[in-house]
């Protein structure tokens, strides 16, 4: 594991008190900031409720805003500093913006004390799908598979 430095800790400060500025502005306790070579790159609040979007997490925010700032799908060499353990989407969106490094305040733990559990999600996905919580089922694949094909064929695609 890295030693914790103490840009680290201004870089986590940061994370902590946008989650804490957040809550007095109608947005839910978390923040998170995304940084390259020391420098922010971008941050983010939950604002959810707020904006009455489902996926207006933290990270999600601060990775859309990273992207856009940096002109690339892709946060190669960043690292996120968030004011909580990431739920299931975040984690795997910080995952999908190929961030080097991820660090956190509060634990999962922490979350689900005050309301915010998400395990359920981790228990939901290892279960077989006709025993989900919400029915999901395949239907019309190979019609589907023309995109995929499509997609196998272009010789300019961005493969991500």
């Amino acid at each position: 594991m890295k030693d914790i430095t103490t840009e680290d800790r201004r870089f986590m400060q940061m994370a902590i008190d946008l989650s804490i500025e957040n809550v007095a502005n109608g947005g839910g306790p978390f923040g998170a900031v995304i940084v390259k070579d020391g420098k922010v790159v971008a941050t983010g609040v939950n604002r959810v409720t707020a904006n009455n979007d489902p996926t207006a997490h933290a990270e999600v925010s601060a990775i859309r805003a990273a992207c856009q700032k940096m002109q690339d799908f892709r946060l190669t060499d960043c690292t996120c500093y968030t004011s909580c353990e990431p739920c299931p989407m975040c984690l795997s969106a910080l995952y999908w913006a190929g961030v080097s490094r991820i660090w956190y305040g509060n634990t999962k733990a922490d979350a689900d004390h005050i309301g915010f559990g998400d395990d359920f999600i981790y228990k939901e996905i290892e279960k077989p799908y006709e025993k989900r919580t919400i029915p999901i089922q395949g239907m019309m694949r190979d019609e589907a598979l023309a995109a995929f094909k499509a997609w196998e064929e272009k010789e300019d695609k961005v493969e991500y």
